[in-house]
């Protein structure tokens, strides 16, 4: 599979209140063969989009994804812009990572203003890279690493119990193999491997008899005289 093809399979979602940088980002992403791309313009609307809703009657304010708003199509990779109205591509970083069903899709932020303590925030909070707007071409060359490596995990989830169940089937075979090696052993065959080990005995001690001399093979009594009562 070509890296045309490979890239066509990702589905990036590109968050910015500007319609001019969403464009932008649309259109290199699409020039770069990254066909699946969508967009909007908030970071509530982007946790819409990607099924994500916080419920107010549990205490714990866990998030989770719900099962109406979820996407058929499955989202690799978020793009934001850092200042968006509402809600910053930072609040939208961190709800992500705090949502266990969101928290393994890459994020990353864009921003026109290079503030290094943003950058670093964004950064420690879980974020892939940190671009400077405009995007650039370049800047979409790194965003395939990043989708790459969550694809190979989803790959792996999914390899893993077949690989498990090979092996125990590989198992199952080579029990059933020993099995039926001892079963095809009849008494008779094994009686005969007896006999076989008896007689590679009887070989074995014949050339230490053969291999002694005539004097001690067999006792003499010459010279003795018998006497009786």
């Amino acid at each position: 599979m070509g890296m045309a093809a490979a890239d066509s399979q990702f589905h990036v979602l590109a968050v910015d209140d500007s319609l001019i940088d969403r464009k932008l980002v649309e259109r290199l992403l699409k020039n770069s063969s990254f066909q699946a791309v969508s967009t909007v313009d908030s970071g509530s609307k982007a946790l819409e989009f990607l099924g994500w809703h916080e419920d107010d009657r549990t205490k714990s304010n866990e998030t989770s994804v719900s099962p109406k708003n979820h996407q058929e199509v499955e989202v690799n990779l978020v793009i934001t812009d850092y200042c968006m109205p509402g809600m910053t591509g930072y609040d939208l970083l961190k709800k992500m990572k705090e949502s266990s069903s969101l928290r393994n899709i890459p994020v990353v932020i864009m921003s026109s203003e290079n503030v290094p303590s943003r950058i670093t925030r964004c950064l420690e909070e879980g974020a892939e890279e940190f671009f400077l707007k405009p995007m650039k071409l370049s800047d979409v060359n790194k965003l395939r690493p990043h989708m790459m490596k969550t694809k190979c995990n989803d790959d792996n989830i999914i390899e893993e119990p077949e690989k498990q169940e090979k092996q125990e089937s590989n198992k199952e075979d080579t029990t059933t193999q020993e099995t039926d090696d001892v079963q095809l052993q009849t008494p008779q065959s094994l009686q005969e491997q007896l006999n076989g080990n008896n007689n590679n005995n009887n070989n074995k001690r014949k050339p230490i008899d053969d291999g002694l001399p005539p004097d001690r093979t067999r006792p003499r009594y010459n010279g003795l005289t018998v006497m009786s009562n």
